[in-house]
């Protein structure tokens, strides 16, 4: 099978994984149709090449009480490389901001910000200006999780038949 390619049990490993990656080994072989030792070469196989790039828990933040979720837009007329460095250490260093993406269009940067509350949010909000310049920040506040942390789709048309 060529190495960036995947068959039906890799999917079904996949989308097996992605559903509940505590499943044991018996088990995920089970739900994909394989020998306990099939499913665990497949299974290394995907880790060794990078496919499965790691193993985390969702935690229920409602339960822990980290109930806001804000998405803040970015606007900078900065743009060099010495800026960009400094931007994304500043921001990879704020723990509250969970997602971080460079986009197109009117805005330059998103991000996804999870905390407490307002006061959470602003004191986030405060160390993000603090150190860079920015030409614009905007912050959009969720009322409500309609859909998050969905499976990645992987389809079958990804299947080497």
């Amino acid at each position: 099978m060529h190495k960036d390619l995947f068959d039906q049990f890799d999917i079904k490993i996949l989308q097996s994984l992605q559903t509940d990656a505590s499943v044991s080994q018996r088990e995920l072989a089970d739900q994909v149709g394989l020998s306990q030792n099939a499913c665990w070469r497949r299974l290394q196989a995907l880790k060794q090449r990078g496919i499965i790039a790691g193993q985390t828990v969702r935690l229920n933040r409602d339960k822990l009480g980290i109930n806001l979720t804000v998405f803040v837009m970015l606007r900078t007329r900065q743009h060099s490389t010495e800026w960009l460095d400094t931007f994304r250490r500043h921001v990879t260093s704020i723990e509250e901001v969970v997602d971080f993406y460079r986009i197109g269009g009117d805005y330059d940067y998103l991000l996804k910000v999870v905390v407490k509350d307002m006061s959470g949010y602003d004191s986030v909000y405060q160390r993000l200006i603090g150190k860079v310049e920015l030409d614009s920040v905007t912050a959009y506040f969720t009322m409500e999780a309609i859909v998050e942390q969905r499976p990645l789709p992987i389809a079958a048309k990804m299947v080497n038949r």
